[in-house]
């Protein structure tokens, strides 16, 4: 029987194996250098509360996708606990499972997101609604209106993510509500970043896409073809994202596949043009594994650097090291309640904000985005009528001043920075706990305009498969992620297939952040 190796135990690689256990007759043996699996999509329990890291809407335009999700997981038949006692209304699935008897579920969320800006809340993704043209101010709205005209007839060339933005929302939005953030987000400006990231994160959306939308909620027109940044409902797994993963992870064993935690690759050993074995560390152990295929999601940083090549070309090394990485910290925080009134008409437990996400533009403060679990799923959260369960997003630069802080010294920073926004008092705070995330998000500077290089030469290597966010150095999501393993093992099974289905996974022109 052939083999895979699959490196890593993200969304990617646990779908590549998955899939060959599904459709082919390839035996899988996954290896994870962490102790958990979902990578970056896993769920974190802290003393009976849930956090989501970097917050994960389950939401795809492809069908297949999505079926794999029901299959895990299948969809509420009855309401959750939080819409029960607010008798709100929901989507539900004829004869699907009630959420407070069943824990295998998938619940249908309500999409809220929002900006603070200005100490005020905006639509996200930003619209042109009332709501904007109130908290605006007749001064500022004629100015955005002013620069849009000008950028429908002057289009600046797209040499990078500033002009792109630009083109789409006029130069007065862009300097609102771009400009800060994107350098909170990546510590650069958007003119030091490859056009590219607009590409594959905000493709599609404009003024005139936003304006669109906005008539259509207000007219009641539902279309089929909805930007994924404007969905309005999303699936959720009634404990997280991670619940799935764990989900996925049980049916691979149980169908005969192998995976091994806390094993990190050593060395990926290179003869003529293939991979003929894998070094890896097992706690003190070394093992190398020989297998017919290698199915790689490891940041390609780590991906060259391991392979064992004497002719590795100089240039592919280089531009390899120079690829640049964005990194990650989420601070938990319970608090018995927020200073942010609620002054929409969604019911919510407790009266909080109905918001999964707040987006803070308020530059006086370094966080970049707020989850509040609560309205994710109740589930998430011990005692959700009564306490409001935070989720507080760091961009950072793995080594930097705030990745090096201490935790708690961080989370007092943290607490400090809602305290001066307005959202919570610290003497609310009732606990609080600080995660790290490295490589979370792979970036569209440093040596990315020649990545070209470095994926010819992975191509090059005839058994190797590059998937997944930090396999292919691409900002895909989730569901994206999936797909390119699927693709993988089409390639694997199917002649007519190259790796250029791979690379063209979340290529599509209207596809773009969720």
């Amino acid at each position: 029987m052939k083999k895979a190796i699959i490196i890593g135990a993200g969304p990617a690689g646990l779908t590549a194996a998955y899939y060959l256990l599904k459709e082919t007759d390839i035996h899988p043996i996954i290896i994870e250098k962490e102790d958990f699996v979902g990578g970056i999509a896993r769920t974190v329990e802290y003393k009976g509360n849930r956090m989501d890291i970097g917050g994960h809407r389950f939401f795809s335009k492809n069908q297949e996708i999505v079926d794999l999700w029901e299959d895990l997981l299948p969809v509420q038949g009855k309401r959750a606990m939080d819409d029960k006692l607010l008798k709100r209304n929901c989507q539900l699935q004829d004869n699907g499972p009630d959420p407070e008897t069943a824990d295998e579920v998938m619940l249908n969320r309500h999409r809220i997101s929002r900006i603070l800006y200005l100490r005020r809340f905006f639509d996200y993704p930003i619209s042109l609604g009332i709501n904007t043209i109130v908290n605006l101010g007749l001064m500022r709205l004629m100015l955005v209106i002013v620069s849009y005209i000008k950028a429908v007839f002057v289009k600046l060339p797209e040499t990078n993510l500033e002009n792109f933005m630009i083109n789409r929302f006029g130069k007065k939005l862009y300097k609102m509500f771009f400009k800060d953030y994107t350098h909170k987000v990546w510590g650069r400006y958007p003119a030091e970043i490859d056009a590219s990231w607009g590409s594959q994160r905000i493709k599609g959306v404009s003024v005139y896409k936003m304006l669109t939308h906005f008539f259509a909620q207000v007219l009641h027109i539902r279309s089929r073809k909805v930007e994924t940044s404007l969905i309005d409902y999303f699936y959720y797994p009634k404990y997280g994202p991670g619940q799935l993963w764990q989900k996925m992870k049980a049916e691979i064993e149980k169908q005969g596949g192998e995976i091994y935690l806390n094993c990190a690759v050593q060395e990926l050993i290179r003869d003529k043009g293939r991979i003929v074995g894998v070094k890896t560390q097992q706690d003190r152990e070394i093992e190398v594994w020989h297998a017919d295929y290698i199915i790689s999601s490891m940041p390609i940083k780590d991906l060259v650097h391991d392979i064992q090549d004497e002719n590795l070309p100089a240039e592919v090394k280089d531009v390899a090291d120079g690829l640049l990485y964005r990194d990650f910290i989420t601070v938990g925080v319970l608090v018995n309640k927020l200073k942010l009134k609620n002054t929409t008409k969604i019911k919510t437990l407790g009266n909080i904000v109905p918001d999964c996400w707040i987006y803070i533009q308020e530059s006086e403060v370094k966080i970049g985005r707020l989850q509040i679990f609560n309205n994710w799923s109740p589930y998430l959260v011990q005692d959700p009528a009564h306490k409001v369960w935070l989720g507080l997003e760091y961009f950072c630069q793995e080594n930097d001043d705030k990745w090096t802080m201490p935790d708690d010294e961080f989370i007092q920073f943290a607490i400090g920075e809602l305290e001066r926004i307005g959202v919570i008092s610290a003497e609310d705070v009732e606990d609080s706990v600080c995660i790290h995330v490295p490589k979370a998000y792979p970036a569209y500077f440093g040596r990315y305009k020649d990545f070209a290089v470095v994926r010819k030469y992975l191509d090059s290597i005839e058994n190797l498969y590059c998937i997944g966010r930090n396999g292919q150095h691409r900002y895909n999501n989730m569901d994206h992620s999936m797909m390119t393993a699927i693709e993988a093992v089409n390639v694997l099974k199917d002649r007519n297939y190259s790796k250029n289905n791979i690379w063209n996974v979340n290529t599509e022109k209207e596809y773009h952040e969720n």
